[in-house]
């Protein structure tokens, strides 16, 4: 159970709600992967699409055994590896954000992503699974952007898990805000903090999967102002005391990292989970826009996505 296996974190540049053109994507960085040495590709969240607040996304979604999964399927028995990555997958008429890992015999296991993020909700709902996912490796944790800085992953994953896998689709402020916006620097320092924090909370490596790239969407709950924004990239592979073995910054592009881990969780104490509802102190405008895009994005789910898909959507 001491195996090192040597993995591999995938940054996209994905074509923003064109499913077919991101599984292209896919299949080109995956194979590098492999053939640079992989034994795990780990892929970010929303690999089929991106995700903006933008018409385009309500046929995004995909049935949760369609296309996307039987890509990383696919990939997993050629190359004799693991491969996972979420994507917006339909079981019935409910829409999911689902980390699929896929391994050469088969579908190892999967994660719902307990709670959407601000505008997110306009597209899926929240799961209820602990994130838990056996493999041959032992148990692993998969989690998921704004899960990371919450403390009751932390808390359903501790002690449990040997590895978490990790993606994220990690959006900015709009480009047209000030050069020297707070919210740009606080934004990144968040994001490059998350996969690190956690990894030291749990006391386990984490691989963790990003966008970079920009995307147009409009800004919520009016479907009225096109604003361009940037995925933040910041692909990392931690080991289990938190220290970066590789990275790569949103200005790399798309491309991928590749490190060795072994998964197994360290003798030395762990910090201790904080008391609250999320990790780290967010700034209050993320606060305000966690509450008001929340309840929007429910309503939106609710009264636009699930109509149009009932009525026009792909079974």
């Amino acid at each position: 159970m001491s195996q090192t296996i040597r993995a591999a974190a995938v940054q996209m540049q994905a074509v923003f709600g064109d499913v077919d053109a991101n599984l292209e994507q896919v299949d080109h960085l995956v194979r590098r992967a492999f053939k640079g040495g992989a034994d795990w590709v780990i892929l970010p969240e929303f690999f089929t699409s991106g995700i903006g607040f933008h018409p385009s996304m309500l046929d995004a979604a995909r049935p949760a055994d369609g296309p996307p999964a039987r890509l990383l399927l696919d990939l997993a028995r050629e190359f004799g590896g693991m491969v996972g990555g979420s994507f917006l997958a339909q079981r019935g008429e409910q829409i999911f954000n689902t980390f699929v890992l896929a391994g050469p015999d088969g579908i190892i296991g999967c994660h719902d992503k307990d709670q959407p993020t601000m505008w997110e909700n306009c597209y899926y709902v929240g799961g209820s699974d602990d994130g838990l996912i056996e493999t041959p490796v032992g148990p692993i944790g998969a989690a998921l952007c704004w899960e990371l800085i919450r403390t009751r992953t932390a808390r359903r994953l501790v002690g449990r898990v040997r590895m978490v896998v990790s993606g994220a689709c990690w959006w900015g402020i709009p480009e047209g805000a000030p050069p020297d916006h707070p919210l740009r620097a606080q934004n990144l320092a968040l994001l490059q903090a998350a996969p690190v924090t956690f990894a030291r909370l749990l006391g386990v490596p984490l691989v963790f999967a990003s966008h970079a790239g920009t995307f147009d969407a409009y800004r919520p709950p009016e479907e009225t102002l096109l604003q361009t924004r940037p995925y933040m990239g910041e692909t990392q592979i931690v080991d289990a005391t938190g220290s970066v073995l590789a990275r790569m910054a949103r200005e790399d592009g798309a491309g991928f990292v590749l490190a060795d881990v072994v998964p197994s969780s360290v003798d030395a104490p762990r910090p201790p989970i904080p008391d609250r509802f999320w990790i780290p102190e967010l700034p209050e405008p993320f606060l305000n826009a966690w509450t008001t895009q929340n309840e929007h994005g429910a309503a939106y789910y609710r009264d636009v996505t699930l109509p149009y898909r009932q009525g026009h959507g792909r079974a």
